[in-house]
């Protein structure tokens, strides 16, 4: 079945057509600066992208440019759009009413509006996405996949913050952790490789300019890093991950800032990008590894995982497979490799030559075959999972 994937941010509109027969990708576009000037798509087909400057006031301007692209011209791969079935839009947090992925109805699109201030930032956009689809597209079936549906298996002891219980109960503050998606991706496909995850546990490192961790026992979410947003957890690109809370009054205080810029500052100036002095992307980070406060930064990411393997080591009464995904662990083999050393007591028989030579895009593992666990990458594909629930809902 055709499916069209769509993830809509704020001034931004990615979308793909995919089969979700084989994972096919037909075509996808990145649309970017939507409603700021100087907005452009960059459509891509067989590997080949290619640039287009429009102007986009809307997400619907968006959209249209990208549905034009799929079915004219020499950049066409479909003939009209009724080959397409569905259309799976990522949604990050709608609370605990929604923890399944879930047809768009009136109520539905209501509730995004209601419940905005789990996901302020992502949320808007999802909302104006699906009203382009709508729009455009109108009788096709919209379904919203949650990232934080793979986590409502949590046991309250794991999402539960010690704070008045009212606050759980009349607000929903909780955990509800994010990259739901990517580590639900990665539990199926460890199932198909190792024969199943019952009897199992699972380590799942989604690491990358956001990262997550998330234990996985009888390929069920036990616990995740994220927490009420996705700012807890690890060290990131920009965020702090983990913080003591007395810490956001003493920035206040300090820097003169209100809440909102505190939390802005540690979204968006923490993290890599703070204790480096400007480096976020892992390339930058790890080419400028003999400068004290690169290094340091490096040291804190890998610690921060390892800490966190060790920790749902312990929850889970142990580990068999822990799996490397997203950009940085798929595909950064220092980090790989600094998490893992000094693991042996965990089971680890770590192998590092494979590790710096095994070729990148594959599943691979990165352990010798006697160790008791197991170190795997498998690349993630969120998008097929997405347009997988779109797929199931629509027949």
């Amino acid at each position: 079945m055709k499916v069209l994937v769509v993830n809509a941010g704020s001034s931004s509109l990615k979308a793909s057509l995919m089969e979700t027969d084989n994972a096919e990708v037909f075509a996808s576009a990145y649309c970017e600066r939507v409603g700021i000037d100087g907005s452009f798509m960059t459509y891509k087909k067989n590997g080949v992208k290619t640039v287009v400057n429009q102007e986009m006031p809307t997400h619907k301007e968006a959209f249209q440019l990208f549905l034009n692209y799929l079915t004219t011209g020499e950049s066409a791969v479909i003939s009209n759009l009724d080959e397409i079935k569905a259309i799976g839009h990522r949604v990050v947090n709608l609370g605990e009413k929604y923890n399944k992925s879930i047809v768009v109805t009136p109520e539905v699109f209501e509730d995004m509006q209601k419940y905005i201030h789990f996901a302020p930032l992502h949320n808007p956009g999802a909302m104006s996405g699906i009203k382009a689809c709508m729009e455009l597209m109108p009788g096709k079936t919209n379904v919203t996949v949650f990232d934080t549906a793979f986590h409502s298996t949590m046991d309250p002891k794991a999402y539960m913050y010690a704070i008045p219980y009212e606050l759980y109960e009349e607000n929903g503050i909780r955990r509800y952790g994010a990259h739901g998606t990517s580590h639900r991706f990665i539990a199926k496909k460890c199932a198909e490789i190792t024969g199943g995850l019952i009897g199992k546990r699972l380590i799942s490192c989604h690491i990358g300019s956001g990262s997550s961790i998330c234990a996985i026992k009888d390929g069920k979410c036990i616990d995740t890093s994220m927490g009420y947003t996705p700012l807890a957890g690890v060290v990131m690109g920009t965020r702090s991950g983990d913080i003591d809370a007395s810490v956001v009054p003493d920035i206040m205080k300090i820097k003169g800032i209100s809440a909102d810029e505190t939390i802005s500052l540690l979204n968006k100036k923490s993290g890599l990008v703070g204790i480096s002095g400007g480096l976020s992307d892992m390339r930058d980070i790890d080419a400028n590894l003999d400068k004290p406060r690169v290094k340091l930064a490096f040291d804190m990411l890998t610690y921060s995982i390892k800490k966190y393997i060790g920790a749902y080591a312990a929850a889970m009464n142990g580990v068999d497979y822990i799996v490397f995904t997203a950009g940085v662990g798929e595909n950064d083999e220092l980090v790989r490799e600094a998490v893992c050393k000094d693991m042996e007591y965990l089971g680890i028989d770590f192998d590092y030559e494979i590790n710096k030579t095994a070729p990148r895009g594959t599943i691979q593992e990165f352990t010798k075959p006697n160790s008791k666990v197991k170190v795997l990458r498998i690349p993630t594909d969120e998008e097929y999972m997405i347009a997988l629930d779109a797929a199931d809902l629509a027949k």
